[in-house]
């Protein structure tokens, strides 16, 4: 047995496999269904598991462009951009950032055209907003 808590394990394999049922996940974690059942109920409602997602091979899809936007922010307008940020329907993700940004966004669009149009029409408009560095991603590795 690891000596990894039941909690990370459990989310080590969701992680993996956000689709995992109960009964693989019990199994992979050296515990029972009720007991899965019960971390994951506890996990959810304490906010540690915000959603599950399916990971998406950007080369792959058809007829949809996806980067990294690295964003920067007047720290006056940090809490105010940041709400408007996550509002937007193209931003698919939004997280802090202690590297070179402020803020990372996964933008979605149907082309690199658009996905351009969306940094700059949307993402640049909101006041406050000083800077967007995207980064296409092209194809996924791992």
């Amino acid at each position: 047995m690891s000596t990894q808590s039941t909690a990370d394990r459990i989310l080590s394999i969701l992680e993996e496999d956000a689709q995992a049922s109960h009964a693989e996940i019990a199994e992979r974690a050296g515990v029972s269904k009720p007991t899965v059942r019960k971390y994951i109920k506890e996990l959810e409602s304490e906010g540690v598991i915000v959603g599950y997602s399916a990971d998406v091979d950007p080369k792959k899809l058809a007829s949809q462009s996806i980067a990294l936007v690295g964003i920067e922010v007047a720290s006056e307008k940090y809490v105010e951009d940041t709400r408007k940020l996550k509002a937007l329907d193209a931003v698919e993700s939004l997280y802090t950032s202690s590297g070179d940004h402020m803020l990372m966004a996964e933008v979605r669009a149907e082309d690199g055209d658009s996905l351009g149009a969306i940094i700059e029409d949307e993402i640049l408009a909101i006041d406050g907003v000083t800077a967007a560095h995207p980064s296409f991603l092209q194809e996924r590795l791992k």
